[in-house]
C-alpha cells in the first residue's frame, strides 16, 4: 500500500514538472508572416527577426513551410557558415510545419538543405539561455534594511549614603583626678549541709556505737 502511494506521488510530481515546463515555454513562429522560406532581403531577414527575442530552454520554434518545397535541419556553426548539412545535429525534418523544441542552451544553427536556399538566406542562428522564462513585469521583492538601534548609554550609579563608611565612636577620655573604683565582689556563703549528709552521719554514729557496745 505504501509503495503504491509512493509511486503515485512520483508520477504526480513528474506530471506537475512537465506541465510547469509547458506553461513556461514560449512558442515562436520563425519569420512570423514570412514563414520558413527564401527571404526577400537575404539572411538579414532572419537575423533581424531573432535579434529582438530571448530564447530559453524549453521554448519551441515553429518552421512554417510546405512539404517537398523546403526542409529544416540543425547544424554546427561551420556547416551553417558553409551552407551544407555536414555533421548535422539530428535528422532533416522534411514535413512542414515543423516544431523544434530548444532542449539545450547555447548557440543553435538551422538551414534549409534544398539547393541554393541556404546561400539565398534561408538559415537561422539563435542563442538559447538556460534560465527559465519569468512572467513579464515580475520584479524581485526588495527588502528594506532593518533600522539600526543605538544601545542606551550606561550610567555609573553614584555612591549612596548607605554605602558610606560608618565612623567609629571616639574613645571616652577619663577626666584628671578621677580614679576608677574596682568592681565589688560578692562572697557567697557555703551551702548548708544537705539532709542526706545528716542522715549518713547519724547512721555512722549509730553503727560505731553498736560496734563499741559489742566489743565492750
Amino acid at each position: 500500500m505504501k509503495m503504491n502511494c509512493f509511486t503515485c506521488m512520483v508520477v504526480l510530481c513528474a506530471f506537475s514538472a512537465v506541465m510547469l515546463q509547458c506553461a513556461l515555454a514560449a512558442e515562436y513562429v520563425v519569420g512570423d508572416g514570412i514563414g520558413w522560406n527564401i527571404p526577400p532581403n537575404g539572411a538579414a531577414t532572419y537575423t533581424n527577426w531573432a535579434s529582438g527575442k530571448t530564447f530559453r530552454v524549453g521554448d519551441i520554434l515553429v518552421f512554417n513551410f510546405t512539404t517537398n518545397t523546403h526542409d529544416v535541419v540543425q547544424v554546427p556553426e561551420a556547416s551553417y557558415d558553409a551552407c551544407n548539412s555536414n555533421n548535422a545535429i539530428g535528422s532533416v525534418i522534411k514535413n512542414g510545419p515543423a516544431n523544434v523544441t530548444l532542449d539545450t542552451a547555447g548557440d543553435h544553427y538551422y538551414i534549409c538543405t534544398f539547393g541554393g536556399h541556404c546561400t539565398a538566406g534561408q538559415k537561422l542562428a539563435i542563442s538559447v539561455s538556460s534560465s527559465p522564462g519569468s512572467p513579464p513585469g515580475a520584479n524581485p521583492p526588495t527588502t528594506s534594511p532593518a533600522p539600526t538601534t543605538t544601545p542606551p548609554p550606561t550610567t555609573t550609579p553614584s555612591p549612596t549614603a548607605a554605602c558610606a563608611p560608618t565612623p567609629s565612636p571616639a574613645p571616652k577620655a577619663d577626666g584628671p583626678g578621677t580614679a576608677k573604683s574596682p568592681a565589688a565582689t560578692t562572697l557567697t556563703p557555703p551551702p548548708p549541709p544537705s539532709s542526706s549528709n545528716a542522715v549518713f552521719a547519724s547512721l555512722s554514729l549509730a553503727f560505731a556505737s553498736l560496734v563499741l557496745g559489742f566489743l565492750l
